[in-house]
């Protein structure tokens, strides 16, 4: 993946994250989760991008 489009969609992914912390009222909890698991997602992302994590499409999440 070029450098270009990892850093185009961290920038788009702050501004969201940062759009949905300023303008949507929620508990600072749910505030915090929903930062956590962002956050641990774009690593996890990022990790199989550059390819040290390797390919994630193994992975299923639910049934």
């Amino acid at each position: 993946m070029p450098l270009i489009n990892l850093i185009v969609t961290l920038i788009v992914v702050g501004v969201l994250l940062w759009l949905v912390n300023t303008y949507i009222p929620m508990d600072r909890k749910i505030k915090s989760i929903l930062n956590v698991v962002i956050i641990i997602a774009v690593i996890l992302w990022l990790l199989s991008a550059v390819g040290i994590l390797g390919n994630m499409s193994g992975i299923r999440i639910g049934g």
